[in-house]
């Protein structure tokens, strides 16, 4: 089992100390979410230094909000930062649901789904190296990995795990193991359905912190302040892994489960954090 970092996004001056720590540990991968109106690092600009500043570890952008940007400049970019890596480059991708993100963006909500199905279609053309269009060359450099990077999808409704196997390489699943698995055997079967060749890559992620009960409870903070708009967050919050025994069980529930990763995502600042779960794992 690949066990990764969700990096905390409270103070970007930090990401560095915590993505040396990862590189130099166990951990197989640093993600980092998306939102426009909060306050956070953008995640290809936050991810491409800190790529920089690791030799082995995977960075993943988990999920980045697809619909809120321009596509052939997001597949310029995402193929830049492939390159730049060797590959390391995981572009975990979504639809977002806050109105006040897409309102910044001028996006309409209701076309975001549609929106980011036309987006995978021009990008993978142009990570292909085929002309934009009749008139428009095309939009290099070329990826790293042949034919772009890898992409999974976020989401929770049919038609999100259905575009899983549609057009991706696999799924992103920000759920607990009590009911994660039913999106996993949804998932795997609409990969069946679409006569896509062996399985989707599954990539569970859950929300942890170790340390002493200001870190606990910093994380705790933190992660009810970006979840409110949920209306759901002290619910959220109170499934936070805080202890080894936890951890360790949720990353054995999901090797039972059949994923292929497991994200700890903190949100506590404290990068000692790092060290304390690779003595978990």
């Amino acid at each position: 089992m690949n066990v990764g970092i969700g990096l905390p996004i409270g103070d970007p001056a930090t990401l560095l100390d915590w993505a040396r720590r990862a590189d130099a540990g166990p951990f197989s991968t640093l993600g980092l979410l998306d939102r426009l109106v909060f306050d956070n690092p953008e995640p290809l600009i936050a991810l491409a230094v800190l790529a920089g500043a690791t030799s082995r570890v995977r960075v993943q952008t988990e999920v980045l909000l697809a619909p809120l940007r321009d596509t052939a400049l997001l597949a310029k970019q995402a193929a830049t930062l492939d390159r730049m890596t060797g590959g390391r480059l995981v572009l975990g991708l979504g639809i977002g649901g806050r109105e006040d993100d897409h309102q910044v963006a001028g996006v309409p909500v209701s076309s975001r789904g549609r929106r980011l199905d036309e987006q995978l279609t021009v990008m993978r053309r142009i990570w292909a190296g085929e002309p934009y269009g009749d008139e428009v060359g095309p939009i290099g450099p070329a990826p790293g990995r042949p034919g772009g990077p890898e992409v999974l999808f976020g989401g929770f409704k049919p038609v999100a795990l259905e575009r899983v196997a549609r057009c991706g390489d696999g799924f992103l699943a920000a759920a607990p193991p009590s009911w994660a698995g039913g999106l996993f055997d949804t998932v795997r079967t609409f990969w069946k359905e679409y006569g896509r060749d062996g399985e989707p890559r599954i990539v569970a992620q859950v929300n942890a912190a170790l340390g002493p009960q200001d870190v606990v409870d910093d994380a705790r903070a933190r992660m009810h302040a970006y979840y409110t708009f949920t209306g759901m967050a002290d619910r959220m919050v109170a499934g936070m892994l805080t202890t080894p025994s936890e951890i360790r069980d949720a990353i054995a529930a999901f090797t039972d489960l059949g994923a292929d990763e497991v994200m700890l995502y903190c949100y506590g600042l404290d990068p000692a954090q790092v060290d304390r779960l690779a003595d978990v794992l």
